[in-house]
């Protein structure tokens, strides 16, 4: 099951709301709102203070008598946390993993790579296709006022939300957002609907051990990092491309290619209408270095260039 793929807010039920913003690409991620008898929970903000204010305009009718208390941040990309600063009254929380990351790529780093002069056209077409739309300069990183390890439970009104730690897998700290009483789960991006995941942190076996504990748990809705809200066969499409990808990989690393001549040998069969196919390029390095720890992935900047080379064809 998956919802129609609109821009706004979805009204979830049980005092839950999906934000959702197609297409689901580079940047254009979903949030979350829990909404109590007088308090509402958030989990997440958006790219860029224009979209996250837009946002918070679609939420006011629910939040105006019933404010935002609490901030969750499922983990330390841009997309799900440049946005903080307008929900600064609130307790912000994440994993204590996500708090260190979340200053190593932050607003100004994404806004240079942004405003750069690229000797390679494909690099600099690349970059401002994915991140054109969105402007970092005018924004102050806001960091989380609390953080736990694990398993952490916040009571709003009549739910309890479990926030939980599955990370490192696509970051170092992602964190699962599950109200049992609505069977509903906030995923971050743990997954992608119709979208490539990228493993920047791994190991690869966590995020498929993430998506074994959504499937176990009662849970009939799935609100993904991006992508439309979707339910169980969502989560077990994203555990079958990790899957996929990692036999893959690892078949090519025993033949002896490089990472590079992997990725462009593996035929994506059935996930090759995903969008963002270029991500492929990471997850193949990463794999790589799971396999051979002495192995050091390319850093961000030549995994870009990678990607734009890839996404070129």
């Amino acid at each position: 099951m998956e919802r129609a793929f609109e821009k706004g807010l979805q009204e979830l039920g049980d005092g839950l709301y999906a934000y959702i913003q197609p297409d689901g690409s580079w940047g254009w991620s979903n949030a979350g709102l829990v909404a109590g008898s007088d308090r509402s929970l958030l989990v997440d903000t958006l790219f860029d203070l224009r979209l996250t204010r837009e946002m918070l305009e679609a939420m006011d009718a629910i939040t105006r008598t019933r404010p935002i208390g609490t901030l969750v941040n499922t983990h330390a990309n841009g997309d799900h946390c440049f946005g903080n600063e307008l929900v600064g009254d609130a307790e912000i929380i994440t994993t204590e993993a996500t708090a260190s990351e979340m200053t190593e790529m932050g607003p100004q780093a994404l806004d240079a790579m942004l405003k750069a002069d690229y000797a390679d056209p494909v690099v600099g077409e690349f970059v401002r296709g994915a991140f054109g739309a969105f402007r970092f300069d005018d924004i102050t990183l806001t960091t989380p006022t609390r953080t736990f390890r694990q398993k952490l439970t916040l009571p709003v009104a009549e739910h309890s939300v479990d926030l939980i730690e599955v990370g490192p897998a696509h970051t170092a700290g992602d964190l699962l957002a599950y109200v049992p009483q609505a069977k509903t789960i906030f995923a971050g991006d743990i997954l992608f609907i119709g979208g490539t995941p990228i493993i920047w942190a791994g190991p690869l076996q966590n995020w498929v051990n993430a998506c074994d504990l959504m499937l176990d748990m009662d849970v009939d809705t799935v609100v993904p990092g991006h992508g439309p809200v979707t339910d169980k066969d969502g989560v077990r499409d994203v555990k079958a491309y990790l899957e996929f990808v990692d036999r893959e990989v690892r078949q090519r690393f025993d033949d002896g290619m490089t990472a590079r001549d992997a990725a462009h040998d593996i035929d994506l069969g059935e996930f090759a209408d995903w969008s963002d196919s270029e991500r492929l390029v990471v997850n193949v390095h990463a794999i790589y270095g799971e396999v051979d720890p002495a192995y050091q992935p390319p850093p961000i900047p030549e995994l870009v260039v990678d990607m734009a080379h890839y996404a070129k064809g």
